[in-house]
């Protein structure tokens, strides 16, 4: 959440950040600011509202020439999204600025603190009060000045840090929120993403809770809160910027659902023995007698990635016969879980920097379990402190409401379960039936796609509506829960996803011929009880749109709209069963003309509790 970029070298950094900003726009976009040095001067110029209203203004200003400047784009949490609280925020002096991503936990008391102390504060933001302690120990050392103020910081942060007093350089940290720094030729970036400088440069560093950096155009040095030298290994960024382009869809969000096909042939590549009908995956770090010896799995993810984990959880406890239980992230860590020998955690996320689940994940193994990921991020923060894991190779995912990291996620799910199965009671036959329909799946996934402008013409009919049900039973009720979650992310429109049977327990008294019911009912072992369910709604006229199997036309005479889907596994029609969900939902979303990339009050990489 929130998006920083900074920039010291020998060119004109002004246009480096407003590109940068745009790269990183997705993680918040409610207002944004810019500081730029130039000689013994700070110039800071910031607005409400979305990065083409900071430019506006910075049309309007007359700006000098600067080499080193830093940038930021707001995602609010203390005080509402006006250019007063936009960052960078500033010291007494106008001397000092600085950006920051996270949450201050103590800023009222340490506001209080500065006041008595004479200091002036003219923002509801709890930043501000960063950079009243850094004028209050700055005294000739700008890292000096960050590293004591830090000290009395309690909360998360990453934060880039100037002074005109010190016009050549920059400073940041990190603490529970993502910090990274490119690495040039005579030109050194910070940013929260390493979108915001992949056209510069593709040599990066990753910094780690407690660490600082100081950046010149001279080079970098790195060490921890506590002043103690760090070496950090220079890594290399492997995807292209146009990736992270449009390449002629309207929006990312599109573009990242008709991406879904590549991206599982990213995620299964070299990971499936399809002679053995089983997995391989290096990453876990688990020999076959640990993986073997495992004999409880919690699974812990928040908002989409816990929509995978259920269906993990299913997976995993038909094939491998190992109990599974699946946590908020947000739970877990609070309730002091049972975290016994033979528990293998494993945590989903797509960032690989979601709060609540880095924090599930250190608690868990604080408690003595192994911890593995699944993110999709590299060098990512839960990448880096899992004990082992997998990378779901979907590439980076700009759209906020997430689609082909879900895909992706249920994906390399479906590989470790396949790899955990055949070492219980899986058969070698049974094992390459699953390895075999693993391998169709993108090609099936893309006759869906194929079905585009047709689910576009169902959601005309049903883009007024203010209500939503989603229903489906086993492996289809969390594709329920996600196709709901992305109506109602996108759209604004009120959705719901129970499982089909619990609709008769309370949801049903909203049934009427304004509220839509959308039927994940393919020919499974629970399709003819969801065709009575589908029945009752229709009694109590209801206007159903089912997601159905290629040939089953009985379901013309039980819904109003039928999407045909392939026929696949049980276990894995989610993965096919969620695109016409995710298309329906975006096609409604723009014949609302929501801004689907960038829906209200969200940001992709929620790194705040």
């Amino acid at each position: 959440m929130c998006g920083i970029v900074g920039y010291v070298g020998d060119k004109q950094c002004l246009p480096v950040l407003i590109e940068g900003l745009k790269r990183l726009e997705y993680r918040g976009y409610d207002s944004a600011g810019i500081a730029l040095i130039n000689g013994r001067d700070l110039i800071v110029v910031k607005d409400a509202g979305k990065i083409r209203n900071l430019e506006d203004e910075i049309r309007r200003t007359d700006l000098p020439a600067a080499c080193l400047g830093i940038a930021h784009t707001r995602w609010a949490t203390h005080g509402a999204p006006t250019r007063e609280n936009a960052h960078p925020h500033v010291d007494c002096r106008h001397r000092i600025a600085v950006v920051h991503n996270g949450i201050i936990e103590n800023n009222v008391a340490l506001r209080q603190k500065l006041e008595a102390e004479g200091h002036r504060f003219t923002t509801e933001t709890d930043t501000e009060v960063l950079a009243h302690l850094i004028e209050k120990y700055y005294e000739g050392s700008l890292e000096q000045a960050v590293r004591k103020a830090l000290l009395l910081v309690e909360g998360t942060y990453g934060i880039a840090v100037v002074s005109a007093d010190e016009p050549n350089r920059i400073v940041g940290a990190r603490n529970g929120s993502p910090l990274v720094v490119g690495v040039g030729r005579g030109e050194y970036f910070i940013a929260s993403d390493v979108s915001a400088m992949l056209r510069h440069t593709r040599q990066v560093i990753y910094l780690d809770d407690k660490e600082i950096v100081t950046l010149t155009t001279e080079g970098f040095t790195t060490t921890t809160i506590l002043d103690r030298p760090v070496d950090k290994l220079i890594e290399e960024i492997s995807w292209d910027l146009e990736q992270i382009e449009k390449e002629g869809f309207d929006h990312f969000m599109l573009k990242e659902i008709f991406e879904q096909p590549r991206c599982i042939e990213n995620a299964l590549r070299g990971r499936l023995v399809g002679e053995d009908g089983t997995a391989h995956l290096g990453g876990l770090n688990m020999t076959t007698e640990e993986l073997r010896s495992v004999d409880r799995i919690i699974i812990t993810a928040c908002g989409t990635s816990w929509h995978a984990a259920m269906i993990g959880e299913y997976m995993i406890e038909e094939h491998a016969r190992v109990p599974v239980e699946v946590e908020y992230a947000s739970e877990f860590r609070y309730r002091n879980p049972i975290v016994r020998p033979g528990t293998l955690v494993i945590v989903i996320s797509q960032s690989g920097e979601t709060a609540d689940t880095l924090a599930a994940m250190r608690e868990a193994q604080r408690k003595g379990a192994r911890a593995l990921g699944i993110v999709n991020v590299v060098g990512s923060t839960i990448a880096r402190e899992s004990d082992g894991g997998v990378y779901i190779h979907a590439g980076p995912e700009i759209g906020v409401a997430s689609t082909k990291a879900f895909t992706s996620q249920v994906a390399v799910l479906s590989v470790l379960t396949l790899c955990l199965a055949r070492l219980h009671a899986l058969s070698r036959p049974e094992g390459q039936r699953i390895v075999q329909e693993l391998h169709s799946l993108p090609e099936k996934m893309s006759r869906i796609l194929d079905s585009a402008p047709s689910i576009a013409r169902i959601a005309d009919t049903y883009a007024r509506h203010n209500n939503f049900l989603f229903l489906g039973r086993g492996y289809s009720f969390p594709v329920a829960l996600e196709g709901a979650l992305k109506l109602k992310e996108i759209s604004y429109i009120h959705a719901e996803g129970y499982p089909a049977a619990e609709m008769k327990h309370g949801p049903i008294a909203l049934i009427d011929e304004n509220m839509p019911v959308v039927f994940v009912c393919t020919r499974d072992s629970g399709y003819e009880k969801v065709l009575s369910n589908m029945e009752e709604v229709r009694a109590r006229k209801g206007r159903i749109i089912a997601i159905a199997s290629e040939g089953d036309e009985m379901m013309r005479t039980k819904a109003d709209h039928v999407i045909f889907i392939p026929q696949t596994l049980e276990k894995l029609t989610p993965i096919l069963a969620v695109v016409p969900l995710q298309l329906l939902a975006y096609y409604i979303a723009v014949r609302r003309g929501c801004n689907v990339d960038q829906p209200r009050n969200l940001a992709k990489s929620v790194t705040v509790e």
